[in-house]
């Protein structure tokens, strides 16, 4: 499940990116305004994930449920027809932090990559709550989590923020996109900042 716009106005980190209305799911920053916090966790392969190792390229910072089925296969959508619009050499790695560590097996990321079609620039970034929940502070997602019995198993329900971020090559922050939002307006910003860098190293 998502909520399509319930942005923090404050983490308790200090991470206070400006409110999205929902016709403007854009806001954007200038370059070096707001370096992206690192965090290093787990991909499906079981590999560290470590969002320094991406500086070079453009990144797409998601929050993602794996075994939503409402919302998030949307914005996963969108997400995954991104990367077809870009020439090869500025296309993005998206990087989807799991908002559900209670449900995040290989099973659940085997289904999501059948049945959302993920490109290969879609990775994982897996961890316990503890980890997770520290990348949900830094970057202002906020997650709130319904548990119930039911037949004597316990269900965890996931309601959290529906948002993504896109960091450029030197690792800034440089626009938030709150769902819903489209494939072509983070296309349109992609390639504003590589027109930006090609232009500077001129």
């Amino acid at each position: 499940m998502g909520v399509g716009i319930a942005i923090a106005q404050e983490s308790p980190s200090g991470h206070s990116p400006p409110a999205a209305a929902p016709s403007d799911p854009g806001v954007s920053w200038p370059a070096g305004a707001q370096p992206a916090p690192n965090f290093v966790l787990r991909g499906e392969n079981g590999a560290p994930v470590d969002l320094r190792s991406f500086r070079g390229r453009p990144v797409i910072v998601a929050f993602i449920d794996p075994v939503c089925r409402n919302l998030c296969p949307l914005e996963a959508k969108v997400l995954n027809d991104v990367p077809a619009a870009l020439p090869a050499a500025s296309r993005p790695a998206i990087v989807a932090v799991s908002v559900n560590p209670w449900n995040q097996s290989r099973s659940d990321l085997r289904l999501d990559a059948q049945k959302w079609r993920l490109t290969p620039s879609w990775r994982w970034a897996l961890g316990g709550y503890t980890q997770l929940a520290n990348v949900w502070k830094r970057y202002a997602i906020g997650v709130q989590v319904h548990t119930k019995t039911l037949a004597g198993v316990t269900v965890h329900e996931v309601d959290h923020t529906e948002a993504a971020y896109v960091i450029d090559a030197a690792g800034d922050e440089r626009a938030l996109f709150v769902f819903p939002y489209r494939t072509e307006d983070v296309v349109r910003t992609l390639r504003l900042l590589t027109s930006r860098s090609s232009s500077s190293q001129r």
